[in-house]
């Protein structure tokens, strides 16, 4: 650079919530697709959004000027800005674009979520969060350009409003690496062979930026923490060289800072201080400081900023306050440059905890959600300024409220860890999957049975029941009445449209992990709790905080009634003990696998009560296994090995003739396939739509061995596919898997879609399979 970089603010974060407090980018963007509002409509909310958001960041102790606060704003997701960012955009979306090879947001959207016969971006999981992100498709031919237009408006905003803000893009070495190759790319190619030309794209825009007048720039490279993607490790860390030197180099453009969230980067951070950038982030809540670093190493991170991440961006719980000032006192030890941040984003934690009036006061006191948080870092900078004496008050604080929570009542509950310590090697264990098939018969399937994953549309007089029911306004009877109408009506539709499993749609139901908090002692349910998913969806993850036990049973009055309605099986539907954690903030005093025992051991008896009142099929599902994996290999065997442990205590007492279901989606399946099978459930439904069946490959290779059902039917988007698509996906599948062990299902639960588009994709689906069976009935019959 022509001017030494500037100062890096000593507190700061590397992302906040993006949906507003009261999910107001949520309303307002499903408003625009509904067409109640226009694309200026739209642009005003989300202005008033980041206004909103610089304003109470700096309240909370950011600074104004200086870079400390970072422009993470999306409409939709930040991967997908990205990709728009650079084009690379898939050439089925080209038409959408103008003259200059711009989006507008209704263009942008539909590459989000697809359009007629043009399906949307894969979506998959954000590393080990429940946050989603649109995989970026590159090929050979596609061509970068940059279109940084958004960005640098945001920056300009804020700008005019008085700030100086960080804005941060997805760094190019993680796009890549996140990327798939494009259809028709050849044999061998993967998106990282595509960084020396993307690498330009990159310094044109850190170009413009620096004459908009940023002095910072985040770049987010969590994929370089991560040994879990498909690209050998060596050629991770080469790209960090190429990427980092060639922007390091350029003279006009702001000084860089690289965030690297989710886990200590080990090899990669010797890479990573030989470049020019001026900043580092250290995730010191996942990863740990490196030691035994080489001179060269050790000498060039002096030299640089750098960004301790000592408060837990994934997490709600207060801390250890004073143990985190150690930990940035001890980075002082590397570099004289520290300054004090999140781990991650916030955008996995709700806004504030002052929102939750109805939580108990005592287990406020030990919760610190995004506001929170951001009031702790700016605590730790002022003590990095002031000395520790200047902070003590609130250490002490934060100390108090841990001694409290470990003393508290139903943290631990000695009736529940005796349970656990009587465990034995048999509660783990069904007896073998061909005795349970043979005495599985008698449920009477056809050939390719059809079903769906549990949850049917929820409709607008649903919620306003449940909402009517929480304040008050509705009596628990005629709540009931209305939700018996409904399972009745969904009833009735399956057997209409000729399914051969059905479900009770579970209308009853809020989330399928915040439903069973509810019912289960040791957990606690926000007001306002909203956390991101993707897109406009939003979930409010329940608060496990202590040991956990059933009161009573939680589902059997719904299951017994929908199966009283049809002679045809009807599926038992449960939340599995690894998503209940995944989609919950769990307590952190704990090894998590102690924890999903106890949840398992509520479901096992669960499950015994629903087999006692006649449930014949019971579905266990688990869409969180792949995303609680960790991205460092060496931890992954005890991971696995709690995991699917776990799942097994939970349907392990369950008799031969109870078929069990569960059901995985939006997940990298090749990476956990033998995890999936050593679950021996004996039905596995897993998405497989978007992908275009993709996991087939996995699952003939891997010798997969149990009943499956690929979805055929992406819920994620509002497309409806037709008879043919279906058809192809499913002949694909069935090449590939034998007809007795295959199944006919969609994506995943159809609680966010709308009944028209749920129904006609249903008949599809049925008509499709149909066809399929006819056609491999005709060379018996022509024989």
């Amino acid at each position: 650079m022509t001017t030494p970089a500037p100062g890096f603010p000593n507190a700061t974060i590397l992302g906040y919530p993006r949906i507003g407090r009261r999910r107001e980018l949520k309303r307002a963007v499903e408003a625009f697709w509904a067409g109640s509002i226009t694309a200026d409509d739209l642009e005003g909310e989300a202005a008033a959004l980041r206004a909103a958001t610089r304003e109470r960041l700096a309240s909370l102790g950011l600074a104004r000027t200086g870079s400390a606060i970072p422009e993470t704003f999306s409409f939709y997701d930040q991967v997908l800005d990205t990709a728009v960012a650079v084009g690379a955009v898939p050439e089925r979306f080209a038409v959408l674009a103008d003259g200059e090879g711009r989006f507008d947001l209704a263009a942008y959207f539909t590459i989000a979520r697809g359009v007629g016969d043009d399906a949307p971006l894969e979506m998959t999981k954000w590393f080990d969060s429940n946050y989603h992100y649109l995989v970026p498709e590159i090929g050979p031919d596609t061509v970068f350009s940059l279109h940084a237009e958004r960005i640098l408006a945001e920056f300009a905003e804020s700008t005019a409003a008085g700030f100086t803000t960080r804005p941060v893009i997805v760094g190019p070495v993680t796009f890549l690496l996140l990327a798939k190759a494009a259809d028709g790319a050849p044999a061998g190619f993967a998106p990282i062979d595509r960084l020396a030309d993307l690498v330009p794209v990159y310094e044109a825009l850190l170009e413009q930026l620096a004459a908009a007048g940023a002095e910072w720039v985040q770049l987010d490279e969590p994929a370089l923490v991560s040994e879990s993607i498909d690209v050998d490790r060596a050629r991770v860390i080469e790209s960090v060289g190429i990427a980092y030197d060639a922007l390091g180099a350029r003279d006009a453009r702001p000084a860089i800072f690289v965030a690297a969230p989710y886990g200590s980067l080990d090899d990669a951070l010797p890479a990573l201080a030989a470049t020019p950038v001026e900043a580092i982030g250290l995730d010191l809540v996942r990863g740990s400081l490196p030691d035994g670093l080489d001179p060269v190493t050790a000498e060039s991170l002096a030299a640089k900023t750098l960004v301790a991440g000592v408060i837990d961006g994934h997490n709600i719980w207060r801390g250890d306050l004073a143990a985190a000032f150690d930990r940035v006192v001890a980075v002082q030890h590397l570099s004289p440059a520290v300054s004090v941040s999140t781990s991650t984003s916030l955008l996995h934690v709700p806004h504030d905890i002052a929102d939750e009036d109805e939580l108990d006061a005592r287990l406020i006191s030990w919760l610190a959600f995004a506001d929170q948080k951001v009031g702790q870092v700016a605590v730790l900078g002022r003590g990095l300024s002031e000395g520790r004496d200047a902070i003590e008050g609130e250490l002490a604080a934060a100390s108090a409220a841990l001694a409290d929570r470990d003393a508290a009542p139903g943290v631990r509950v000695p009736s529940v860890r005796d349970r656990l310590a009587g465990l034995a090697e048999a509660d783990f264990a069904r007896v073998n999957y061909d005795e349970r098939v043979a005495a599985q018969e008698s449920l009477g399937l056809p050939e390719l049975p059809t079903t769906t994953i549990g949850s049917f549309p929820q409709t607008a007089e649903i919620r306003r029941a449940r909402a009517r029911l929480v304040k008050g306004e509705l009596p628990a009877d005629d709540y009931a009445a209305l939700m018996r109408a409904e399972i009745e009506r969904v009833v009735r539709l399956q057997e209409e449209l000729g399914l051969d499993v059905l479900v009770h749609g579970e209308p009853e139901r809020n989330d399928m992990v915040q439903y069973f908090a509810e019912l289960l002692d040791g957990f606690a349910v926000t007001k306002h709790g909203w956390v991101q998913s993707y897109g406009s969806r939003c979930t409010r993850p329940s608060i496990l905080w202590g040991d956990v036990s059933r009161p009573a049973p939680m589902t059997v009055e719904w299951s017994s009634y929908a199966q009283s309605l049809t002679e045809q099986p009807m599926k038992g539907m449960l939340t599995g003990p690894v998503t209940i954690l995944a989609w919950s903030f769990v307590r952190d005093d704990q090894p998590l696998g102690d924890t999903a025992r106890q949840v398992a051991l509520a479901l096992r008896d669960e499950i015994t009560d629903l087999e006692t009142a006649g449930i014949r099929i019971i579905q266990v599902d688990e869409p969180a296994l792949r995303e609680l994996l960790p991205l460092k290999l060496a931890d992954q065997p005890a991971y696995l090995d709690w995991s699917v442990g776990s799942f097994r205590l939970a349907t392990g007492g369950a008799e031969p003739g109870t078929q069990v279901h569960t059901h995985l989606c939006y997940s990298e399946f090749g990476v956990v396939i033998d995890a999936i099978k050593n679950l021996d459930a004996d039905v596995t439904s897993i998405e497989a739509a978007r992908s275009r069946m993709e996991v087939v490959d996995d699952l003939e290779t891997s010798g997969f061995d149990h009943g499956i059902g690929p979805g055929v039917y992406d819920i994620h988007s509002p497309r409806v596919p037709g008879v043919a698509e279906v058809q192809a996906l499913l002949e694909r599948a069935a090449g590939a898997i034998p007809a007795n062990r295959l199944w006919v299902n969609p994506d995943c639960g159809l609680k966010t879609r709308g009944y028209d588009e749920t129904v006609e994709s249903l008949r599809h689906i049925v008509e499709a399979t149909v066809a399929v069976r006819a056609e491999r009935a005709a060379p018996v019959l022509a024989g």
